[in-house]
């Protein structure tokens, strides 16, 4: 089984935050999901809702927003007020996970298109790390003419049907490489015809051992979690260049590694 860290160590830390990504790292992960908008001068931000002013300081749209308005905006911290992060860009996270990274699921952000271009802007970047890095890029989105345009655009890459509903033929229309759904609307039918064709199976989102273990049995290959720790064997130390820069974000006077 496959344990993502679902928007990095969420549970524990702001979600999409480098301080969520260190601290899965530290806690042995080496797969990874976010999810990434567009922003008015076309820096690829990585952050959950199209607003910054669901769980940020600002009221603005990624869209309208500049890398400038992005920096000035802090998140909101539910677990120590005393951590001042922004949201960053995948630029800035990729470094924190690179160097053990097996997978990063990133989900685009771009329903109705409300992003033009950034299939083609999210490949080029990607593509500037190489082609290993490259192949360790999985690209998912709810909005399924976006996968239709990465599909044209870059028939080598690795897509994920993100759905609510399986359609077995839209998997095949974009050669998916994975079948991405809720944990209450996957079945074993599914995973079994996923299978049939060669396709992973990737479930969200699960922060309890029992519900991984019921997906396991019926054949799932990973799960999207907040929690990596509950379900990875041991911590690592992180190296001494990213202690010192992202310890002091990540570790503050309340947020703590959780204990095993």
């Amino acid at each position: 089984m496959i344990y993502f860290a679902h928007r990095g160590a969420s549970a524990h830390a702001p979600a999409n935050s480098l301080p969520a990504f260190a601290l899965a790292r530290e806690a042995g992960c080496t797969h990874y999901e976010l999810d990434v908008h567009l922003s008015k001068d076309g820096c690829l931000v990585v952050h959950h809702d199209y607003f910054l002013g669901t769980d940020t300081s600002c009221d603005r749209e990624i869209k309208k927003a500049t890398l400038d308005d992005i920096r000035r905006c802090r998140i909101l911290h539910p677990f120590d007020k005393d951590i001042i992060v922004s949201p960053p860009l995948l630029r800035e996270v990729l470094p924190v996970i690179m160097e053990e990274l097996e997978l990063l699921n990133i989900e685009i952000k771009n329903d109705g298109n409300v992003y033009p271009d950034i299939e083609e802007i999210l490949w080029r970047r990607a593509s500037m790390h190489g082609p290993e890095a490259v192949k360790k890029m999985l690209f998912s989105s709810f909005d399924y003419p976006t996968l239709q345009r990465l599909h044209k655009i870059a028939p080598a890459a690795k897509i994920g049907l993100l759905t609510r509903e399986f359609e077995p033929q839209k998997a095949r229309n974009i050669n998916a490489y994975s079948v991405h759904m809720n944990k209450t609307r996957i079945t074993k039918e599914i995973v079994d015809l996923c299978h049939a064709e060669n396709r992973k199976v990737f479930v969200y989102t699960v922060n309890d051992q029992y519900t991984a273990r019921s997906l396991e049995r019926i054949g799932v290959d990973g799960i999207f979690t907040d929690d990596p720790a509950l379900f990875l064997p041991q911590w690592k130390t992180l190296p001494e260049e990213l202690q010192e820069k992202y310890a002091p974000l990540k570790l503050s006077k309340t947020t703590k590694i959780p204990s095993r």
